[in-house]
């Protein structure tokens, strides 16, 4: 059986071409409603991004652990932790490069690196130690006691509301307003409360741990010789199912990464990767695979330098305007418009991430940790 399966390292690199794209609007005002995340509760294809990245680092987990015969062994849990910590390490250095304003007093501790590098932490030691046919039985626990954390604690009538939930009274006892993220506004005041918070990394972890079982999933099936396809779309539909009933009493919401809303983007991620390995692996039609290869291979790499660059660019001044916002304004507004300006500025920073990616590519140069 092979190692590994290309197309997961394709959806991984459409994944970070989307995270980019919808990461770096030109212009906020002027965006097209499907690349903005929503307000509260509700979904767009946005909101879709991070969990699909996070599922695929859980998919990507078997096949590291194959090499070590998925024995938790002094030396496994150690690269584990180690792996953590470098996360956390890359995630600081990234948003605070070069360092020359750097504030340990504003440092936000949580972010999307963090999150990753939690719930690889979490699910690693689980899908070492627990048996296979715990699993499912595991994300389910975890579903239902989330569910049951924010009613218990949140604020009675207002548990699901932004100022008054459990997930961010725990981040502010724990780290303090000045260490969250501070771009919510509600109703023209900004409210901390942090999107990748402490809590909702509860469920973030069964995001991971429904990407590890699809990759089970596909190893059983490719030991079988049998295509996964029917498999998959039949599991997504149930979850997208389960996701809107259960929606009518947990609403979806991607900023507290609500249960219903890590059923929804499980079901689609497996509809998907399900679609994407009936393509690729069984059909094997490569077309225009390695644009995404260059992305998918190289991950953490492409998150780094569109963070970096995009951060750069909101420092940097011209005309007493952010280069972001110049470049906006005297280029891509006035060839394109506002909204396909916007879009287009989004379109060619994806592509400047997926040159820098490319050099690395050709050289065989891949960051891993």
């Amino acid at each position: 059986m092979k190692t590994r399966f290309l197309s997961l390292d394709i959806l991984r690199g459409i994944t970070l071409a989307g995270m980019i794209l919808v990461n770096n609007n030109g212009n906020g005002d002027f965006t097209y409603a499907p690349l903005l995340h929503a307000d509260w509760n509700g979904f767009t294809p946005t909101d879709l991004v991070f969990p699909s990245f996070l599922f695929m680092v859980g998919v990507a987990m078997r096949f590291s652990f194959k090499a070590f015969n998925y024995e938790l062994t002094p030396a496994v849990r150690n690269k584990i932790l180690k792996r953590t910590l470098y996360l956390f390490l890359i995630n600081y250095f990234v948003f605070y490069f070069p360092f020359t304003d750097f504030s340990f007093e504003k440092l936000r501790f949580l972010n999307v690196l963090p999150r990753i590098a939690l719930s690889y932490c979490a699910v690693a030691f689980i899908t070492l130690q627990a048996p296979k046919k715990w699993l499912t039985w595991i994300n389910v626990g975890i579903l239902l006691s989330f569910w049951g954390i924010l009613y218990a604690f949140g604020d009675a009538g207002s548990w699901m509301d932004i100022s008054t939930n459990a997930v961010r009274k725990l981040d502010l006892l724990l780290f303090g307003e000045s260490h969250l993220y501070h771009g919510n506004v509600v109703n023209g005041l900004h409210i901390a409360f942090d999107p990748e918070g402490l809590l909702s990394t509860l469920p973030a972890i069964s995001t991971c741990l429904f990407g590890y079982q699809v990759s089970l999933y596909l190893e059983n099936q490719a030991k079988e010789n049998k295509s996964a396809l029917l498999g998959l779309l039949g599991w997504g539909a149930a979850l997208i199912s389960i996701a809107l009933i259960w929606d009518q009493a947990f609403p979806v919401n991607k900023k507290l990464w609500t249960s219903s809303f890590v059923l929804l983007c499980a079901g689609i991620d497996f509809i998907l990767i399900g679609l994407l390995n009936w393509w690729i692996e069984t059909k094997e039609r490569h077309f225009g695979n390695t644009f995404f290869l260059v992305l998918g291979t190289n991950s953490i790499l492409a998150y780094g330098i569109s963070e970096i660059i995009a951060i750069q660019l909101g420092n940097y001044q011209i005309q007493d305007q952010s280069a972001n916002q110049w470049l906006y304004w005297h280029i891509f507004e006035p060839i394109f418009g506002k909204y396909n300006g916007s879009l287009a500025y989004a379109i060619t920073f994806v592509l400047v991430c997926w040159s820098v990616c490319w050099v690395f590519w050709k050289k065989k140069l891949f960051l891993k940790v």
